[in-house]
């Protein structure tokens, strides 16, 4: 390895995309390790994966029995876990430590013995975005509720965007936020995630049924409450559509849930071919996400040749041009979002021609190209410094 062949540490609790991502690095032979608390889904050599067994283990019982808002509080009461088990972890030969925002503390610290570069991979905006725009959707829809990441957390999220060398994000709207709370421009990177294209092909055609598909956790930070507002006004005009909803429920959804729960079609969970299955017969992906990375999802749906709907705030317009590859909506605007899924509902040719625009911008947009260029970025800062 030469001071600017990238060798890339891998870390978080949890996963995120990290395996895909540390699949990619293995094919360049890139990776010096993928430490996780899940199993190794994507294959990484056995010797570069480290499990974080204690966290694991403490968590397990929760995955399997608990209601969603345990869970989501025992993950961050496991984390002084994760850190006990990671402070006995041999630390690799590696120049680039990667941790996802929130986790990067401790292993920045023995980064920073060997001199190697240091980034975090945030999927989300700036961690004051984050928390303000989400507590503002809580205080408007769910009173009294609060955003359930720990205060500590955020502050942890915050030490990590200072220390770090890069600051990889998935969007446009990630970047901008980053740069309103202060990080400067050449610290921030946008990285669109990968796509499984061997999963996601493309539909033939235009469905003759009109049917709306959304894969998220139904939640207020998601932009589920403006959905259903504008799924509503769309079935007054289109009586036989239907609305397709993948995800769990949040705890912070719980006051809206009583509402619109059996005005759509609901799935809890889909493996990634069924999710493929419903994308293929969709006539629009539907996301109204109040703040987020990319989403992995609306990634999938442009690779199936589907038209999305979203918000400059879902990440969408770092890959969709409004009325190109689909349409760009206001965040929290039910009519605008309504209008948007009639116009692809009634106006074949237009929905046809963005869906072929969608397959077109993604087109190659695998896993190991979303590798490729980071490694390349990688290579690039590790150049500067040498």
């Amino acid at each position: 390895m030469s001071e600017i062949d990238p060798c890339v540490l891998l870390l978080t609790c949890g996963a995120w995309h990290l395996p895909q991502t540390a699949k990619a690095f293995a094919e360049r032979d890139s990776l010096a390790g993928l430490w996780i608390t899940l199993g190794n889904q994507t294959g990484v050599p056995r010797e570069k994966f480290h499990r974080a067994w204690p966290f694991q283990a403490a968590m397990l019982p929760l995955y399997k029995f608990a209601p969603q808002i345990w869970v989501e509080r025992g993950f961050y009461s496991a984390i002084p876990l994760w850190k006990w088990w990671l402070a006995r972890q041999h630390f690799p030969r590696c120049n680039v430590v990667q941790a996802i925002i929130g986790y990067g503390e401790e292993p920045f610290r023995r980064a920073e013995r060997s001199a190697a570069l240091k980034v975090i991979d945030c999927p989300n905006s700036h961690p004051a975005s984050y928390h303000n725009i989400w507590q503002r959707e809580c205080d408007l829809w769910c009173p009294g509720e609060k955003v359930p990441v720990p205060r500590w957390m955020f502050q942890r999220m915050t030490r990590d965007l200072d220390r770090a060398d890069l600051i990889v994000v998935q969007s446009k709207f990630c970047r901008e936020s980053m740069i309103e709370n202060g990080i400067p421009a050449e610290k921030v990177s946008v990285h669109p995630l990968g796509v499984d294209l061997t999963t996601f092909t493309s539909r033939l055609n235009v469905p003759e049924k009109i049917r709306f598909v959304c894969v998220a956790t139904i939640c207020l930070r998601k932009g589920h409450q403006y959905l259903f507002r504008a799924w509503e006004l769309v079935r007054r005009k289109l009586p036989d559509a239907e609305l397709i909803c993948v995800g769990p429920y949040k705890n912070d959804f719980r006051k809206e849930r009583r509402k619109w729960e059996g005005t759509f079609i609901h799935h809890e969970h889909l493996s990634p071919p069924q999710i493929a299955e419903q994308l293929r017969n969709a006539t629009a992906f539907v996301f109204p996400s109040q703040e987020e990375g990319i989403a992995r999802a609306q990634m999938e749906a442009l690779a199936c040749g589907v038209p999305v709907i979203g918000t400059h705030e879902a990440g969408t317009t770092t890959l969709v041009d409004d009325g190109i590859e689909g349409l760009i909506v206001r965040r929290n605007d039910p009519a605008q979002i309504a209008a948007g899924m009639i116009r692809l509902a009634q106006d074949r040719q237009s929905n046809l021609n963005m869906g072929r625009a969608a397959l077109r911008r993604v087109a190659g947009r695998t896993w190991q190209t979303y590798g490729d260029e980071l490694l390349a970025e990688y290579e690039k800062r590790l150049a500067a410094r040498s």
